[in-house]
């Protein structure tokens, strides 16, 4: 076997077989590619390997509908691409991924990152901090304050006001924590079947498989909708729903490709009811409302395969489902520094400040590991009947990667080419683009996307059969 490519196939059976694969199957995945992201950790072997369970869904749902056995082969490489930006605008400019706020700051006992790309987690933040005689705050006041706080204690300071927050932790001071245990005893990918439905009608074409399935994201920044994108690129109906006031505008034209975006106030009766009508006639459904969150707004499990029975639903949180955190908020570059990842890269790297993974690994691993276990929950749907409930969470993505060792020196993956992107124009909501080429071949079905990228709520929240 090639050395290169062992962990690459290693990790992917362990999360073929998570979501009930066999873990056989990731022994027929060719893995093209060499080199590797520059980490602590086999970042460029995460990426692979999720790519690849991702696939390997597709081509079981294929051999489902045709007896035919399908070859999966991945590129190491283009995943790691795609694991930071697959979009290449042509004449225009991506947005900044973050709010001039955010970052890591030096506390008085070590490093805290303070994530303040919502506009309420920034104005969380403030009220924490001060605004320093009425100015706005800047990296240097922010800086300032910080200094004169113990990491703990501002950490919970700015959670309690509402914000977002996460302390660097060693890896032994995470393997000791409460909630690093917690999560140690939870499956990578939790899976529960549920109620049967009518039997489904969807057609599954050997060349576009979830063509017909209707799928109703619920997800933000960013696991969810590179879940939801995956998703639409084998021809699913994807409708995202986002909340009126919501924006995150750094990621949007990269994760909106294929879909159709529009926004309801749940907290509205009118807009309550045309969600209603449109969860009834959902397949599947992605969310990342922390635990409990959807259930206050009326819409509990129950709710949900009650309007749409043999529903397959897929949720996400950062920090695992159970445990004293299961309710923290939390994004990747968090979860990084609370899980002993940033330390780790900053002690294997020499750097002198946190150094996180090279891309949202654990956002982007996560989002494949969903769209297979909500694949894999269509196989189901059509062979049995029955739904699924699926939990992930980035924590535990992150026990995977840091189980597995640090990153081996070898050569960095070669520079991008524009001999890496596909010919197509995608005509965004922005301007013209191109994207990297996929990074995955399912024999006989092309990846592609029949939507460009589109801003947020530039659509009416319904199906596109309706």
């Amino acid at each position: 076997m090639n050395t290169v490519t062992t962990l690459s196939r290693a990790l992917t059976q362990l999360a073929w077989s998570a979501i009930g694969g066999d873990p056989r199957s990731a022994d027929e995945v060719v893995f093209t590619g060499s080199g590797a992201l520059k980490s602590a950790f086999a970042v460029t072997d995460l990426a692979a390997a999720a790519v690849a369970t991702a696939a390997l869904s597709v081509a079981e749902l294929v051999r489902h509908r045709t007896g035919d056995r399908v070859g999966v082969s991945v590129d190491r490489r283009l995943s790691s691409i795609w694991f930071g930006m697959s979009i290449r605008p042509i004449g225009w400019n991506l947005p900044t991924l973050w709010d001039p706020i955010a970052g890591d700051y030096r506390a008085r006992d070590g490093w805290i990152r303070l994530h303040t790309n919502a506009p309420r987690h920034r104005a969380a933040l403030e009220r924490v901090v001060g605004a320093h005689g009425g100015s706005v705050p800047t990296k240097e006041t922010v800086a300032r304050a910080v200094a004169l706080w113990h990491k703990t204690e501002l950490e919970v300071a700015v959670l309690e006001a509402g914000g977002c927050a996460a302390e660097m932790r060693a890896l032994d001071d995470w393997a000791r924590h409460p909630q690093g245990q917690a999560v140690a005893s939870e499956p990578l990918v939790h899976i529960a079947v549920t109620d049967s439905g009518a039997e489904p009608r969807w057609p599954v074409p050997p060349a576009r498989p979830l063509e017909g399935l209707r799928v109703l994201d619920l997800t933000r920044v960013l696991a969810g909708p590179v879940a939801s994108r995956f998703l639409a690129a084998y021809g699913a109906d994807v409708l995202r729903i986002d909340p009126p006031d919501w924006d995150e505008p750094g990621v949007v034209p990269e994760v909106t490709l294929g879909k159709r975006c529009a926004r309801l106030d749940l907290h509205n009766p009118s807009d309550r009811s045309i969600f209603e009508a449109v969860l009834s006639r959902t397949d599947v459904l992605l969310h990342g409302y922390r635990p409990g969150a959807l259930d206050s707004l009326g819409f509990d499990a129950e709710t949900r395969h009650r309007l749409s029975p043999g529903l397959i639903d897929v949720c996400l949180d950062a920090y695992g489902w159970s445990g004293p955190w299961a309710a923290r908020r939390g994004f990747d570059s968090l979860v990084q520094m609370s899980t002993g990842i940033a330390d780790t890269g900053m002690l294997q790297l020499h750097a002198e400040k946190p150094a996180p993974l090279p891309v949202q690994a654990l956002d982007h691993a996560t989002g494949y590991l969903m769209a297979a276990a909500a694949i894999r929950g269509i196989v189901r749907r059509l062979a049995q009947g029955s739904g699924i409930q699926a939990r992930l969470s980035l924590a535990r993505t992150a026990k995977l990667l840091v189980d597995h060792g640090f990153n081996h020196d070898g050569p960095p993956i070669s520079a991008e080419t524009p001999a890496d992107r596909s010919p197509a124009i995608e005509a965004t909501d922005w301007g013209p683009a191109q994207r990297v080429a996929p990074p995955a071949l399912v024999s006989g079905v092309p990846m592609w996307w029949s939507l460009p990228a589109r801003k947020l709520g530039s659509e009416t929240p319904r199906w596109q059969s309706d």
